[in-house]
């Protein structure tokens, strides 16, 4: 795993917002209160929400509130990649999947589009609306090539359809996530192409075997006649 630092320029202070905090309350009173540092993701979570981002003081807030050393919530921080470090771009923030799968099926031609309409990875737009990344698997592989966007996945992209959306982001529209050739979930693309034969499925090509070793049933004792 690559080294994952906190941002150079860091804001001056953190503050949940009252509706980030009472769900701060919340976890924190799911544990005993010896265990209440168990709701450091959740927080961690609440935080980027809220801001987009994971900031050095965010972190030493939920370290204050879960009374724990600063240095372990940094841990949970930059272990998990979930979690941003750096600010991102408000509108958009695209996690393009750039594994084997994806790289196969156009992955590299939406990389160059995210570099046209965005700029280099890691770094926010001029107009601090968008950023974007290149992420492991994202376990979309039947429908590559995909990103995260925000907070849903749109998958069987192409150049044209990645920059339709990112030019809806920036109109202010919201964008349908899901496949962009209209499959559902991940059905097969085009007519089914397997098990097609309902006779591979439903028991009609089944033979009886004789299971090797199998004990002999015992004989049934010959049925007697009543005494008269």
């Amino acid at each position: 795993m690559s080294v994952r630092r906190l941002a150079k320029e860091q804001p001056a202070s953190f503050a949940f917002s009252k509706d980030s905090q009472a769900k701060a309350d919340w976890w924190i009173a799911k544990y005993p209160a010896e265990r209440k540092q168990s709701a450091v993701i959740p927080m961690l979570w609440l935080a980027q929400k809220q801001e987009g981002w994971v900031s050095e003081p965010a972190i030493q807030e939920i370290a204050r509130q879960l009374q724990m050393p600063v240095i372990r919530v940094l841990e949970v921080a930059t272990f998990y990649v979930m979690f941003q470090l750096q600010p991102v771009g408000k509108v958009a923030f695209v996690q393009l999947c750039g594994t084997t799968p994806c790289q196969l099926r156009g992955a590299l031609d939406l990389k160059a589009v995210l570099k046209a309409k965005i700029g280099e990875a890691n770094a926010v737009s001029a107009d601090g609306k968008f950023s974007w990344e290149e992420v492991e698997c994202l376990g979309a592989c039947c429908n590559a090539p995909m990103a995260a966007i925000n907070d849903y996945y749109y998958e069987d992209l192409t150049p044209e359809s990645l920059a339709k959306i990112l030019d809806d982001f920036a109109a202010g529209k919201s964008p349908q996530p899901g496949s962009y050739e209209g499959r559902g979930a991940s059905e097969p693309k085009g007519a089914i192409q397997t098990l097609t034969d309902p006779k591979l499925y439903d028991g009609s090509l089944a033979k009886k075997i004789k299971i090797p070793n199998l004990p002999e049933k015992p004989k049934k004792a010959p049925k007697t006649e009543p005494a008269a």
